[in-house]
């Protein structure tokens, strides 16, 4: 996988281990400018309640197939959920924000918030989808995956490069806390790259830098016992406390003590059910 930061995004992975297994596999070198790593998910919930998995915003365009959710999602600006229920499996690839724009007719923001049918994007989605349900290992389902992308002969063009690049800045540097300083660090104007991402990643640069910083802010929140949110404020570049608790929640959808107590709650709840009657 490359070497960036990549927000995962997974509310309470602790009890998500438990509902469901995620394994991630590289790319083929040709698709390696595009995808940053296939995904499989496999889960066994017979006999048990259905799990409902929360997914943070990001920038990454998915495209997934499973039975009733084969299509290409969009980057979006609320949480994620997807119900797994009874057994089974499927596959997703994740692209590397701002290289999805050569499998489309048109710019990112088509996508953005929503999703596409396969079908509406690869003729031949139907067959694959079908060779992906049937597929009895990994390697099988990332191969049907890679050869109907490759069959589109995707072109990384000079300015999806630049794209890339500057979401990998952001990602690379977590000073970068405002639309001016990755203007500055990337040498192109505000104007640019506003037109730029609205493109090619389907998200506005100050979106972008929000998503990067809150996720870290939700992965440190979800792994301390105690946040301290005033030092976390201020480690993420923010002026004030309150003005982090608004950003957070406009990306998360909970204020981070709400954030903090889901974990605890469901991880709590997740070791009941692994060892009943312990703490």
């Amino acid at each position: 996988m490359s070497g960036h930061r990549i927000p995962a995004g997974i509310v309470n992975a602790r009890q998500a281990s438990a509902a469901f297994g995620l394994v991630r596999h590289r790319p083929a070198p040709e698709l390696r400018p595009f995808v940053d790593h296939h995904w499989v998910l496999r889960w066994d919930l017979t006999g048990r309640p259905p799990h409902e998995q929360v997914v943070l915003p990001n920038l990454a365009v998915n495209v997934t197939f499973f039975p009733d959710a084969a299509g290409a999602f969009g980057p979006g600006k609320r949480p994620f959920r997807y119900v797994v229920a009874g057994a089974g499996h499927g596959i997703g690839v994740r692209f590397r924000p701002g290289a999805f724009r050569a499998f489309l007719t048109g710019p990112v923001t088509m996508i953005s918030g929503g999703s596409v049918p396969l079908t509406d994007l690869f003729p031949g989605a139907g067959p694959v989808t079908e060779s992906v349900r049937n597929a009895t290992d990994d390697f099988e389902m990332v191969r049907r995956c890679e050869e109907l992308l490759l069959a589109k002969r995707p072109v990384l063009t000079a300015a999806a490069r630049t794209a890339v690049e500057a979401v990998e800045t952001i990602a690379a540097e977590p000073a970068i806390t405002r639309v001016g300083e990755l203007s500055s660090r990337t040498g192109l104007s505000r104007r640019s790259l506003q037109r730029l991402f609205a493109e090619h990643v389907g998200a506005a640069p100050k979106w972008a830098i929000q998503v990067y910083r809150l996720n870290e802010a939700a992965a440190r929140i979800a792994a301390e016992e105690r946040p301290d949110y005033a030092e976390l404020a201020f480690t993420l570049g923010y002026s004030d406390q309150a003005h982090f608790i608004r950003d957070f929640r406009s990306v998360t959808g909970w204020a981070p003590t709400e954030y903090a107590r889901l974990n605890r709650v469901q991880e709590q709840e997740s070791r009941r059910e692994q060892f009943p009657g312990g703490p």
